[in-house]
């Protein structure tokens, strides 16, 4: 799967087919992006959907609410396997989905705290956090300052998240940009996800694919960079210098990783 996902509201089925052919994954958001008196039509309209099951995650609504239960049933009459668990708080609510991989939602002040042992649960695909709700859990009023930065305390769940998801060897997916307009706030918000070891971003609207992607792709001088590194490897079995700077292991694995992120980019 590739780095630029998705949400697509549920209740509006004749989006599926687009979103789906400009993302690298689609999220078919039966919660927040749903009304509550349009909730039957999303699970109907889920039930009816045939998107590739290998690239749709259905979005549900939380366990304790009165929609777990019907989201569920819709799901079980189509043929997708991934599910995003919202407002995820312990290891306990991906084991209610135990029939399929969750992708958990850590976006209240409960979720970052056990962030560790939710991405440990068996079936915890990977974990996303959430700037907007885990603002509103604490009692705040925004996640952002002025100029766009995340406030220190956005900023240290996103890296729980991170960390915990990769001590378990889970994927992390760096959560959606609101400004659409602001497309170079947008674009260095993904270079630093890439940078930092998040999988891929998710998004809310279409013409923010190209640009996840373009910030996820290496350019042609890491690449270069990256070949140069490997290449003068073979003949040094140790640590090296090149340019000056020093090349260990850590450094050869970013490089590898660099040049596999170009391939599967194209």
């Amino acid at each position: 799967m590739g780095p630029a996902i998705l949400f697509c509201p549920g209740d509006r089925p004749e989006r599926y087919a687009k979103a789906a052919s400009r993302a690298d994954a689609v999220i078919i958001d039966l919660e927040d992006a749903v009304a509550q008196d349009n909730k039957d039509a999303a699970r109907r309209a889920l039930r009816e959907s045939d998107l590739d099951p290998d690239r749709t995650i259905v979005r549900v609504n939380p366990v304790d609410t009165e929609h777990f239960a019907h989201d569920l049933d819709a799901l079980k009459s189509t043929r997708y396997t991934t599910v995003m668990l919202p407002k995820a708080q312990s290891a306990a609510e991906p084991a209610q989905l135990a029939d399929y991989a969750v992708v958990a939602l850590c976006e209240t002040a409960a979720g970052v705290a056990n962030a560790a042992q939710i991405a440990a649960a068996p079936n915890v695909l990977a974990l996303m956090w959430g700037a907007e709700d885990l603002i509103a859990s604490l009692g705040g009023t925004s996640s952002r300052h002025d100029d766009g930065g995340y406030r220190q305390v956005a900023s240290f769940a996103r890296s729980q998240v991170l960390i915990h998801a990769s001590a378990q060897g889970k994927a992390a997916i760096d959560s959606v940009y609101l400004d659409i307009p602001d497309t170079q706030g947008l674009f260095l918000e993904a270079q630093d996800a890439k940078a930092s070891g998040f999988a891929a971003k998710a998004s809310i609207h279409p013409s923010q694919m190209q640009i996840i992607r373009q910030a996820y792709a290496p350019t042609p001088a890491e690449v270069a960079l990256a070949e140069r590194i490997l290449t003068e490897a073979k003949t040094h079995p140790g640590v090296f210098s090149l340019d000056g700077k020093m090349v260990d292991e850590p450094l050869l694995r970013q490089a590898r990783a660099t040049l596999a992120s170009a391939a599967r980019l194209g």
